[in-house]
């Protein structure tokens, strides 16, 4: 199973953390992995290319972490906020693979 955790504090999204595989199918043609793999590393260079922010990412097989300071938590909290809506509905469709869930900060 797949568990997401991302991080909030009062009203912003401060970063997030993957791991796990959902073990859906065999390594490649699993399309939960693919496709939570695929959202969290867009969001992650969007917040560290294109905002141009000194995010701390950590990306190894299975695992992926972001975190923002406070100050660019309130500038990149919209695409971590997309990211939580678009896992959260894989998790409604793909329940036994993958867990979602926010942790105060």
């Amino acid at each position: 199973m797949i568990t997401v955790t991302f991080f909030k504090s009062a009203d912003y999204f401060k970063g997030f953390k993957i791991s796990g595989h959902a073990d859906f199918n065999t390594s490649g043609p699993d399309i939960v992995c693919a496709g939570v793999s695929s959202a969290a590393i867009m969001t992650a260079n969007t917040i560290a290319e294109v905002l141009h922010t000194d995010a701390e990412v950590t990306d190894s097989d299975g695992f992926i972490n972001l975190s923002l300071s406070s100050a660019e938590a309130k500038e990149a909290s919209h695409l971590i906020e997309g990211l939580w809506l678009h896992l959260s509905a894989l998790q409604k469709q793909y329940k036994k693979y993958i867990k979602v869930i926010i942790s105060e900060v």
